[in-house]
């Protein structure tokens, strides 16, 4: 059984360095905040890890993304929904020690046994290992499986706003540009997903963003979809930040 498992940005200056791991070379951003640096490891594809005060934050942590015997134990865990290329037990597991805290939603912990998680659903707000994290509904209107089964069914599936210091980062999980979404305010970095069929088109997300003026945006999860149609799309709106990292 596993054992009982015990995140965010001032003056926006974002550094790019590389770092290299034991395991792959991984591409590497620096924010300043209040309260130190935070590192944004870009993983791949919907995963992500930052360093923070201290602390390990590992998002939507998948092996066939990375090798996680040979990473960082984590302080703090958070899982956006369901689907294999977003929850894998294994590399939790792998990334688990004593006192490691676990935010995940109801339809993870009905698909595997994640003992001692914390279940956050859309709307919540919780404070753990220090940081404050809201619970964000991440969903399909328009993509559908088949007609009325969206890909990600509304309630099921969070995005997560975490406070390091005073920044804000919002990794938005799969969803589409929801009008929860384009309501958020004080948003200083965004993960916005970017792939067909299954999340937003580059269109969906310079909507997205035009509406919450995210100051550094980072697609994501976004497979073969031309990331340069997304820098063209927002070329005239120069406060926000588009930052393409390798995030396939």
């Amino acid at each position: 059984m596993m054992r009982k498992f015990g995140v965010l940005i001032g003056t926006m200056a974002i550094g790019m360095v590389f770092i290299t791991a034991a395991f792959s070379d991984f591409e590497e951003d620096i924010i300043p905040t209040s309260q130190g640096d935070l590192k944004i490891t870009c993983i791949g594809h919907g995963t992500l890890m930052f360093t923070f005060d201290g602390k390990i934050i590992h998002i939507d942590p998948v092996f066939r993304y990375a090798d996680y015997t040979k990473m960082m134990k984590a302080d703090l865990i958070l899982v956006t929904h369901e689907h294999g290329d977003h929850l894998d037990e294994v590399a939790i597991q792998d990334l688990t020690k004593e006192g490691t805290a676990i935010i995940c939603t109801k339809k993870c912990m009905e698909q595997v046994n994640i003992e001692g998680s914390i279940i956050m659903k859309n709307g919540d707000t919780q404070t753990v290992q220090g940081i404050k994290i809201e619970a964000v509904p991440a969903y399909n209107i328009k993509h559908m499986r088949s007609e009325n089964s969206p890909f990600h069914p509304r309630g099921a599936g969070n995005g997560y706003i975490l406070a390091f210091g005073d920044k804000r980062v919002y990794v938005a999980g799969d969803t589409e540009n929801t009008p929860e979404m384009k309501a958020l305010k004080n948003i200083d970095v965004a993960f916005l997903p970017m792939n067909l069929p299954y999340t937003m088109t580059p269109e969906m997300v310079a909507d997205a963003a035009r509406a919450f003026k995210p100051k550094v945006l980072y697609p994501y999860h976004f497979g073969n979809t031309d990331t340069s149609q997304l820098v063209e799309l927002l070329k005239d709106t120069p406060d926000i930040d588009v930052r393409i990292r390798n995030l396939k």
